[in-house]
């Protein structure tokens, strides 16, 4: 029974799983102050919850229509584990949905892409010390991987070095490859070496390893507080964001704008839109780094493309 509860927990991940908390604990405070039972699922109780969201009923803000398809999902998720299944089909919710999106559905607010002078600015701000050698790792392999945050925090130095190991790095004389347990299943990122040492991803990854000390275990933990040694702790995937955010501002990244503006343009993913959006190849080998299933969800990442570069006007003989 308890092997069976390990592998059920690990069909989402530990973000996942605290988000879907979050919403059920709202949800459940909903139907409190409605007078309410949130067990057993009620459609017409659901579709009332997903207007008051849309609308900003009571003294929280409206949702946008992404968190609210969120929301529902969490509830759904919630429902399955105390063994009730709830039909997002059914017509009270459905079409309460439906409604919302027709009315207040807007392009997604994309985050800004660190483009290849960016992450060149970014990395010269780190100094050579340990803490610096672990932040440059980060961000030039995150960067030329086109890793999502909890998948740089996730490596291990070998195989199956821990629990809660999500992929595994092998360094040869061309790059390096990781091993990685993504999202959307295993999959191989290959990151070749750098035009010159002071941004080569693979080189930044070996120093850090080599003066940290690091043989086994995760590849990118905490520093003792004088900065002199490496821990054993896996760093949390809220580094990156923190990392990334610090080190826009120490470059002097969009600095025409408020600090506070630079901060919310700028998030862990700004990496993967980085290197979609700088990398001069065939998109198809953009599409396999990032691990998309499809070209069109490589292309949400690409910021400022040439969107025109194939003319099907002149093609089709206009």
């Amino acid at each position: 029974m308890d092997t069976a509860r390990d592998y059920a927990r690990a069909a989402a991940s530990d973000n996942t799983r605290r988000a879907y908390a979050k919403d059920w604990a709202h949800f459940a405070r909903w139907c409190r102050m409605k007078g309410a039972e949130p067990l057993p699922p009620s459609p017409e109780m659901i579709g009332l919850y997903l207007a008051d969201l849309a609308s900003g009923a009571g003294p929280s803000p409206a949702l946008s229509v992404s968190t609210i398809d969120r929301r529902l999902s969490g509830l759904t998720w919630n429902y399955a584990q105390r063994g009730f299944a709830l039909d997002r089909k059914n017509r009270h919710i459905a079409t309460v949905l439906a409604g919302i999106k027709r009315k207040h559905a807007r392009p997604p607010v994309q985050k800004e892409a660190i483009l290849a002078e960016d992450i060149l600015a970014m990395v010269a701000t780190l100094p050579y010390d340990l803490r610096g050698l672990r932040d440059r790792a980060i961000l030039l392999l995150g960067y030329a991987g086109g890793l999502r945050r909890s998948e740089i925090v996730s490596l291990d130095v070998h195989k199956d070095d821990t629990p809660d190991s999500g992929g595994w790095i092998e360094i040869f004389d061309n790059g390096a490859l990781l091993t990685l347990n993504a999202k959307t299943g295993w999959r191989e990122v290959e990151i070749g070496h750098g035009s010159k040492d002071q941004t080569c991803p693979v080189h930044a990854l070996e120093q850090w390893l080599h003066f940290a000390k690091i043989e086994f275990g995760p590849v990118f933990v905490g520093i003792s507080r004088d900065g002199k040694r490496a821990l054993e702790t896996r760093l949390n995937d809220k580094h990156v964001a923190r990392l990334i955010k610090r080190t826009v501002l120490d470059a002097g990244i969009r600095s025409e704008l408020p600090e506070k503006d630079r901060l919310a343009l700028f998030s862990g993913h700004s990496l993967r839109a980085g290197l979609a959006s700088s990398a001069e190849v065939d998109e198809r080998y953009v599409q396999k780094q990032l691990g998309h299933a499809s070209a069109e969800m490589t292309r949400r990442y690409q910021r400022h493309r040439d969107r025109f570069r194939v003319n099907l006007t002149k093609a089709a003989g206009l």
